[in-house]
């Protein structure tokens, strides 16, 4: 049955296991960019050395709006993300919002928070 209307219980916990990952590694990349844009000398960054090193040498070029920006851009995300987890509760996750058909399981992948298949994303053009 290749048409079905939605993904199986088994294909929603691949699904859920991606998206908490992905949540976990948004909220980590957040609290990077607060702390580069909350302390701006280098008071507190020692004990993080290496990987903030080489954060920190980017974020001194990049300015407190663009930091602001890209943290507020960040916090989507990982609102996206959570609401994706909704879905697969309700189990109405990887379901196209306008066709609903079935959103391909490639870019679920690469997008896992999609609610448009490609489909009704070149629909809206």
């Amino acid at each position: 049955m290749s048409n079905k209307t939605r993904y199986t219980d088994g294909e929603l916990k691949e699904f859920r296991a991606l998206i908490e990952e992905k949540i976990q590694k948004a909220k980590a990349d957040l609290e990077l960019l607060r702390s580069a844009y909350m302390n701006d000398g280098n008071n507190g960054t020692e004990d993080t050395a290496p990987t903030f090193k080489a954060f920190e040498e980017g974020s001194e070029t990049m300015s407190k709006e663009a930091n602001t920006q890209l943290a507020i851009r960040q916090e989507k995300f990982i609102r996206d993300l959570k609401n994706a987890l909704v879905r697969i509760e309700n189990k109405t996750y990887g379901v196209c919002r306008v066709t609903g058909k079935l959103i391909n399981k490639k870019r679920l992948y690469l997008v896992p928070h999609a609610t448009l298949s490609i489909e009704a994303k070149n629909m809206q053009k």
